[in-house]
């Protein structure tokens, strides 16, 4: 279906992100690096995590899951901006645009449910340490694992669907460098009550009830660890959540800028950087943050890489 509008034109135009010609060259290869890097770092604890049976625990496994998330999330974005910035073409198609609009809130929002999966994870870990195992079982795993995709995706097609009942007029220029539906929607000639109702709702519950679940098991392990009477101890107890709680802290904080510049009238400038450090940022440092901290997962790159210089 294409946007319905008085001008003819079937495409929307993306934010360009300088008008200096010579900086293009520049931006392109550091967008370009930031992507590899991504699919690189993420690729590869994917990889450690199914080759090593020592990390075959709910934890490594929601890390899994998590890091193929970022490289979908990186990936519904970065590529077409890399071609817009090559061919000097800001133009999507509708449909084009409203794909990647989907895709980029399904992915957004699975991350969202992933990190809350692995928040309870460690509040099971440390807070039941002796039922763990009974607690995140595997049939529990995979049911938490299938429940935050089809919260994602159900969420994502119904924001999308809808609107597909609005129509477009003469404004079709996006302030981003991608397609985000409340973006979209702002575009919108006719009435567009119903679709920002739907967009409230749904951050609402699939937002709210991900950070309810999060701050709920934060409180209670620190609650716990605080209990604990040796600082060695705190320190085990901490450190087996302190990479997940860096990562959280970088995902919902930039999720917090979105929602700042959106709010106010900001420069799109400002906008596309909060858009940037909550789609691009975070999706790379993911995997430094968890390979860096953790001792089992540099043993697992490390023979992961000796496997790979072997086969060379």
């Amino acid at each position: 279906m294409e946007p319905r509008n008085q001008t003819g034109i079937f495409y929307f135009f993306l934010l360009e992100l300088t008008h200096d010609t010579t900086m293009e060259p520049l931006i392109f290869g550091l967008f370009l690096f930031t992507y590899l890097v991504t699919i690189l770092g993420n690729l590869l604890i994917i990889l450690a995590v199914s080759s090593d049976s020592h990390l075959q625990t709910p934890m490594y496994l929601f890390l899994s899951k998590l890091s193929f998330t970022d490289i979908c999330l990186s990936t519904t974005t970065v590529p077409n901006l890399l071609k817009n910035i090559h061919t000097q073409d800001q133009s999507i198609s509708y449909t084009g645009c409203l794909t990647q609009a989907c895709f980029v809130l399904n992915f957004a929002v699975l991350e969202s449910c992933v990190l809350a999966a692995m928040a309870y994870d460690r509040y099971a870990a440390i807070c039941h340490p002796l039922n763990y195992t009974v607690i995140m079982n595997p049939s529990f795993c995979a049911m938490l694992i299938l429940l935050s995709l089809i919260i994602s995706i159900v969420n994502s097609l119904l924001q999308c669907l809808m609107v597909l009942r609005v129509s477009f007029c003469t404004n079709f220029e996006l302030p981003l460098f991608f397609c985000e539906l409340a973006q979209v929607i702002k575009l919108a000639c006719s009435n567009t009550l119903i679709n920002y109702i739907l967009i409230y709702l749904a951050t609402f519950i699939f937002g709210g009830i991900p950070i309810s679940g999060i701050i709920f098991s934060y409180t209670r392990i620190i609650s716990s660890i605080l209990r604990i009477s040796s600082m060695k101890g705190r320190y085990k107890a901490f450190s087996t959540c302190a990479s997940h709680f860096l990562v959280v802290s970088l995902f919902y904080g930039a999720a917090v800028g979105v929602y700042i510049s959106s709010a106010i009238t900001v420069s799109p400038q400002i906008t596309t950087v909060s858009y940037m450090m909550y789609t691009v940022l975070p999706q790379m440092l993911n995997p430094f943050i968890y390979s860096l901290r953790n001792r089992d997962m540099k043993k697992a790159l490390g023979k992961l890489m000796t496997k790979v210089c072997c086969l060379l």
